[in-house]
């Protein structure tokens, strides 16, 4: 049979027949070589020299042999440039790490003087779904009365040029980036990982839980140099596109760095207004609970005058410019409230707002229906509930008041009203957007169990300009440099009243945020790293 005719040998995988050529199997496990006796026409055997004997099939079939069962020194014994041969095989073997080879050879053409070709397909298994096929031709010389395999680049790939060399690129490609697509959770060999390990701690198994695997492999051609010149399997840059959350980086950074330079225990909860996105969640830590930002139940202290301002406003109890009492002292049913040490006499609504005027809002609350500040409360989202995907929360807890005497302490955020720093911060973007918020990490993670809407806009609009003077000439002036901020501080006592939380809650442009302090005893601390998270950014 002419050597035209002898085609279709399976080198590494099953047994093929064809005619009444036989040839060798070979499968590569682990690097070795298991290879079943075989005979040709000539009787020649797997891997035979023999200048009398050899022909150009059994050249093609020595070396696809060899080439297949990782056996760089039979490989290049049957080419006609050996060294260089061998260097490029084991490059390549080094190279691609596969766990099976297996090679096929086709047509071997008629001998043309001393040149012949052969035809061959080559398969790499690289790992799990990671299958390579190709097929190319061997260039085949007659040195000497005995066929060989004529060397060259090409052998080991059809579009290998001199100079050149096969890689695997295999890195970590990202998997759930920020709103500015900085990664935050990278994929790779070892599976989903955070990029940053210090980055968003409070929201590791959100992020985690919401990347999925990418496969990031690719087999290249490169220059010298390492350059890729064209990618022959695979996608280097994973074949998924990342989820992306509506979290910041910078803003975590400046919310990480402002709570850390605490000594106290701190957290800051920051959203963006017009979408509900959560743009950064930080607490140092001093802060043992790992809950408390989304769902610890605290006091809101005179934060929650924003609540009772609006249900006065609302009510059409008075406008911001109406004339009120500010007693430093005042008794109100069977309670007696004071102010912080100041006494304004009669003022107006918007200065008892600024200077957090206790008798003016207590007596304020105390003219409302029991529920007035519940449902003014639940128009700032503080009674609504949100199943954001990867996080429990709880925004806040303000029911009817029962008596008279709760609803004058609810009224100063005393009482029994109950607030998250998560809530503090839905509160503030509701009062800057006017609109429902509904807090998300993913555009479509969040479900609504019980929505609100929100002050009607020409309430709102008059509580905005009250909050604004907090910051010019208020209690919160730490903030006037940091540009057009809008809010409200607040201290509220808990336990036995020895102690008290510090507190800030407002907005600048589309970011509302708030601070809590766990028993600062003083909202200035609160403004202070209110005014460092802003100048940061």
């Amino acid at each position: 049979m002419s050597p035209a005719g002898k085609r279709g040998v399976l080198i590494g995988g099953a047994l093929v027949v064809v005619g009444i050529v036989v040839a060798a199997v070979v499968l590569l496990s682990g690097g070795g070589t298991t290879a079943a006796s075989s005979g040709s026409e000539s009787g020649s055997e797997p891997g035979s020299t023999s200048a009398e004997t050899s022909d150009p099939m059994s050249a093609a079939r020595d070396y696809l042999l060899a080439f297949a069962g990782k056996d760089a020194d039979a490989a290049s014994k049957a080419t006609d440039a050996p060294e260089a041969a061998s260097s490029a095989l084991l490059a390549a073997w080094a190279a691609l790490r596969p766990d099976q080879v297996t090679a096929k050879l086709g047509d071997v053409g008629a001998a043309q003087g001393d040149n012949a070709t052969a035809a061959y397909t080559a398969t790499w298994n690289l790992g799990p779904g990671h299958t390579w096929t190709y097929s190319g031709n061997l260039g085949l010389v007659r040195v000497q009365r005995r066929w060989l395999v004529h060397w060259a680049p090409s052998v080991l790939h059809p579009k290998l040029e001199a100079g050149q060399r096969l890689v695997a690129a295999s890195s970590n490609v990202p998997a759930v980036v920020d709103r500015d697509g900085k990664p935050l959770v990278v994929s790779g060999s070892g599976g989903l990982k955070l990029a940053d390990d210090k980055a968003f701690p409070l929201l590791r198994s959100a992020l985690t839980g919401h990347g999925q695997a990418s496969e990031a492999f690719a087999v290249e051609r490169v220059d010298a140099s390492g350059k890729n010149l064209e990618t022959l399997l695979g996608n280097p840059e994973g074949d998924r596109k990342p989820a992306t959350t509506g979290l910041s980086v910078a803003t975590q950074n400046a919310a990480q760095a402002a709570v850390d330079g605490y000594r106290g225990k701190a957290v800051l909860v920051a959203i963006q207004p017009s979408s509900g996105d959560v743009l950064a969640v930080a607490q140092n830590g001093s802060v043992t609970n790992a809950t408390s930002a989304f769902s610890g139940q605290y006091a809101p202290g005179s934060t929650f005058k924003i609540v009772t301002a609006t249900a006065a406003l609302e009510a059409g109890l008075v406008t911001p410019d109406s004339s009120v009492p500010c007693p430093l002292t005042d008794r109100i049913g069977t309670r007696t409230l004071s102010n912080e040490g100041f006494d304004l006499g009669t003022t107006t609504v918007h200065k008892a707002f600024a200077k957090s005027c206790n008798t003016t809002f207590a007596r304020l609350a105390s003219q409302l229906p029991a529920d007035g500040l519940a449902k003014a409360a639940t128009q700032f989202g503080l009674n609504a509930d949100f199943g954001i995907q990867g996080l429990s929360t709880e925004l806040g807890r303000v029911d009817p008041a029962a008596n008279a005497d709760e609803q004058v302490e609810d009224g100063i955020g005393q009482g029994k009203v109950q607030v998250s720093p998560m809530g503090a911060a839905v509160l503030a973007a509701t009062a800057a957007s006017g609109r429902a918020v509904v807090p998300r990490l993913w555009a479509d993670g969040t479900k609504v169990n019980t929505g609100y809407n929100p002050p009607p806009g020409p309430v709102l609009s008059a509580l905005r300009g009250m909050m604004r003077e907090v910051v010019t000439g208020g209690t919160a002036t730490g903030l006037a440099h940091s540009g057009s901020v809008f809010g409200k501080t607040g201290t509220a006592q808990f336990g036995d009243g020895a102690e008290a939380h510090g507190w800030f809650v407002g907005y600048r442009g589309d970011l509302a945020f708030a601070v809590f302090l766990e028993g600062a005893n003083d909202s200035k601390p609160a403004v202070a790293l209110g005014a460092k998270f802003l100048d940061a950014l």
